[in-house]
């Protein structure tokens, strides 16, 4: 089975229904393979035939309550969105500037202190959210 194929069975199985436009942007997240906007989304392959962007952020919002898309970004800027899969884990570095988002090439200082906690506390499906924030190269040399 495809990754295609797999979020919109996850999709299916959360109580959402498959439709041409859930399929456009589940395809869109999954071949960008990084966060995007909502803009960049909207103009993305055929969603921009499907629907307009009202509908695509209340699709992004339905899949972030489904555990499916995670919201990057400052809450007076633009969001992103990128896709949830099972054993991939991102942290980010997002600049309080331009708003620009990059994955974090290095490993996660916090799955010992996530395991420690599960142990101690019993919680199951603990995960965590790491997002950076500071002045980007361009930004601050400007």
């Amino acid at each position: 089975m495809s990754l295609h194929d797999d979020l919109l069975e996850k999709a299916r199985a959360s109580g959402l229904r498959r439709t041409k436009a859930l399929e456009a942007i589940l395809t869109c997240l999954a071949d960008h393979n990084r966060p995007m906007t909502l803009a960049e989304l909207t103009s993305c392959g055929h969603l921009s035939d499907q629907c307009d962007k009202a509908t695509v952020f209340r699709l992004l919002q339905r899949l972030s309550d489904k555990g499916m898309v995670r919201r990057l970004g400052l809450h007076e800027r633009a969001a992103y969105f990128t896709l949830l899969l099972p054993g991939v884990h991102r942290d980010y570095l997002i600049c309080t500037d331009c708003g620009s988002i990059e994955p974090i090439d290095a490993p996660c200082p916090v799955h010992k202190l996530e395991e420690e906690i599960r142990q101690e506390t019993g919680f199951v499906d603990l995960y965590h959210e790491l997002e950076f924030f500071g002045r980007c190269p361009k930004c601050a040399s400007a």
